[in-house]
């Protein structure tokens, strides 16, 4: 290959290259914008998906042996309550029916129960649990959670009132039905059974006693290769910190040991929202987890709330907290609440109910992030995010843009990480089935069209060096010669055998003779190369390529003629004895009639 021809060719290959680019179609970008950037879906939907592998149920227990005495009746005191009663019916404040009268007597009781009501033995016990769920999330990735204070701990006259609850049903219905049956021929309605009942629920709670209490925090974590079920169990947990419950700083930090790669969620500033932004609280209603008609799977999944940012507030001891109008019930507390972005921008605690118990909604409260900091930092905690939350959350993406086939590997990773992810399986089979189903829209990979791109360029090349050595090729067959009318030489190069070295005779085209008379080129002549033979008469004077000679047409250098050959003289430099049919078409040669 000459320099020129490969300079030619490199210019070439580069412009085919260049128009390959431009022709072929841009590869798709492997995602459609930032790796983290929330896919076209709804807000909730996105930030559900990514928060609530952090988001756990805890569960808060005591166990107690609950004792309290036996009762009886404080004869002489009831002795004058029947008395007074018989001054009423006299007196025709009360109807004289005997219904009536104890009715009025029941309630004088429940009134001042310790008076008429008085403790002996035996004592009677009973094993009892008492507790409550909330909610926590993990905020780093081996096992330091965060949840409410009032989470963790309960003030020692709610919990007599909880244990009583729980312990003393059995108890308060017996001696109300002791107490009834004293009432001899008296048939009780439910009014009389709800005020005998009542005085034994004041009675007994007042004389409970606890022993051997115990005090139980855990964690509701699904087993390994489980999900949001039955798999799941409490995982105990250690409590680090606690501060005051509302309206302190209601805080708590608790730790579970032996844990690696949690999905934990990021921490936000205060300054990230403000009045009028939607805030998003995760958590357990305990209206689901306390309700015995859904599935425990059901009652495992945390549900999310949304509502305004309604306005900052400060309480009397100087602690702020925010209201919003997102709703939240009894078990949400601990929960984190999130702005748009997917960042915690603090902890749901309280909210105001009415007088029937129902939650109100507009009326709940968050402990700002900026506290939870604070309190994370006085223990040297540091929240982090381990590669199960990075991983989990680029394959949600994947999975939000039907990426299915881009998704899978990346949840199996997440697996990998993290045995004991409660959603990742779910994820993994519903990748699949849409793989399955032909629903897969994966942009295909970057190497794939680098190779695509690498083959039309090599094709394209291939063809441009065939056209190159085709044309160059066709540019060695000589051309039939040409002289512009009237002859001379210099219209036309001469062929190779007209340079012959030096000194050797000058040789004819072939087809004709050589004459002995021929002068130098351009000097005229019968048979030279001067007006008489390369002229207007030149090679088209006699038909085929040369004039008579010796009263013989000679047949030029076509097909049909030997090779030409002046005896006694060696071939031209560069003579081809097959050269000379290139010059033209020849007819066949003329019957020769001298014979």
């Amino acid at each position: 290959m000459s320099g020129n021809f490969r300079k030619r060719f490199i210019k070439i290959a580069a412009t085919a290259a260049v128009v390959m680019a431009v022709a072929l179609p841009a590869p798709p970008a492997a995602a459609d914008g930032a790796p983290d950037e929330r896919p076209d879906v709804p807000v909730g939907t996105w930030l559900a998906a990514r928060t609530q592998p952090a988001v756990q149920l805890t569960s808060l227990t005591y166990t107690a042996t609950v004792a309290v005495p036996t009762s009886t009746i404080n004869d002489a005191a009831f002795n004058r309550l029947v008395e007074q009663a018989t001054a009423t019916v006299l007196s025709g404040k009360i109807s004289s029916d005997e219904r009536s009268i104890a009715k009025w007597i029941f309630q004088r009781i429940a009134a001042d129960v310790d008076t008429y009501v008085t403790a002996t033995t035996p004592e009677r016990t009973v094993e009892a649990e008492v507790g409550g769920l909330c909610t926590g999330w993990w905020v780093t990735p081996d096992g330091y959670m965060v949840t409410g204070a009032h989470c963790v701990q309960v003030g020692e006259t709610e919990l007599s009132q909880l244990f009583a609850q729980q312990a003393l049903a059995k108890f308060n219905k017996q001696d109300a039905k002791e107490i009834i049956s004293g009432l001899r021929g008296i048939e009780a309605d439910e009014e009389i059974v709800k005020l005998a009942q009542q005085i034994y629920v004041t009675f007994n709670t007042g004389h409970m006693k606890l022993r051997n209490l115990q005090q139980s925090l855990s964690v509701i974590q699904s087993l390994p290769g489980g999900g949001v079920d039955k798999t799941a169990k409490p995982v105990p947990a250690e409590l680090v910190s606690v501060g005051e419950s509302y309206p302190g700083k209601d805080f708590a930090l608790l730790k579970v040991n032996g844990q690696q790669n949690l999905p934990t969620v990021p921490l936000g500033d205060d300054a990230d929202v403000r009045t009028g932004d939607t805030l998003y609280i995760s958590g357990f209603p305990g209206l689901v987890t306390n309700t015995a008609f859904f599935s425990l799977e059901s009652r495992l999944e945390p549900a999310l709330t949304e509502g305004p940012y309604n306005a900052k507030r400060t309480t009397q001891t100087g602690v702020p907290y925010i209201q919003t109008q997102a709703p939240s019930y009894h078990g949400n507390s601990g929960g984190p609440v999130f702005s748009r972005d997917g960042k915690v921008i603090g902890m749901l605690i309280a909210g105001t109910v009415s007088e029937g118990g129902e939650a109100s909604e507009s009326e709940s409260f968050v402990l700002p992030v900026s506290i939870i900091k604070e309190k994370l930092g006085e223990k040297n905690i540091k929240p982090a995010q381990a590669a199960t939350t990075t991983r989990y959350n680029e394959a949600l993406n994947d999975f939000f843009r039907h990426y299915y086939a881009d998704a899978l590997p990346k949840f199996r990773e997440v697996q990998a990480l993290f045995p004991n992810h409660p959603y990742v399986a779910k994820h993994i089979s519903d990748s699949q089935q849409a793989i399955s189903a032909g629903k897969d829209e994966s942009p295909k990979p970057i190497l794939m069209w680098v190779l695509i791109g690498a083959g039309v360029l090599l094709a394209v090349v291939i063809v441009v060096v065939v056209v190159m050595l085709l044309r160059r090729r066709g540019r060695r067959r000589p051309e039939p010669p040409f002289a512009p009318p009237g002859g001379g030489y210099g219209a036309v190069p001469p062929h190779p055998w007209q340079q012959l070295p030096a000194g050797q005779a000058q040789l004819p085209p072939p087809g004709q003779p050589a004459h002995p008379a021929q002068g130098p080129y351009g000097q005229g002549g019968s048979d030279g190369y001067g007006p008489g033979g390369y002229g207007p008469n030149g090679y088209g004077a006699p038909p085929y390529g040369s004039a008579p000679h010796n009263g013989h047409v000679p047949y030029g250098a076509g097909p049909h003629s030997p090779p030409w050959n002046p005896q006694g003289q060696a071939q031209p430099p560069g003579w081809d004895q097959t050269r000379a049919v290139r010059y033209g078409e020849f007819a066949p040669p003329p019957e020769d009639n001298s014979r």
